[in-house]
């Protein structure tokens, strides 16, 4: 069973621009290698605020995301040091 990922606006508009060329396509390997075949599996699931979000590694990059049914929505894609203080401002 394959996935369909769909990306916040933010996530192409303001995550991937300050994400160098080499580490975005390492980060694009990740999402159609892991979040379209399995992303429970290689995902590790969130707790307290982000409750029922996962997340994947990709390097020194999180990448948060939620599944649903056979979609998987892609909400930010950030370094590890920031993430958990600005995901939650996109999932309100």
């Amino acid at each position: 069973m394959g996935f369909t990922v769909k990306y916040h606006p933010a996530v192409r508009e303001v995550d991937l621009s300050g994400i160098n060329a080499k580490m975005r396509e390492r980060i694009r390997r990740a999402i159609e290698s892991r979040l379209m075949k399995a992303p429970q599996e290689y995902g590790l699931p969130l707790r307290k605020n982000l409750g029922g979000y996962w997340k994947l590694r990709g390097g020194d990059y999180r990448i948060v995301f939620k599944v649903e049914g056979e979609i998987v929505y892609v909400l930010a894609i950030r370094h590890r040091k920031k993430i958990y203080d600005e995901v939650p401002g996109r999932i309100r």
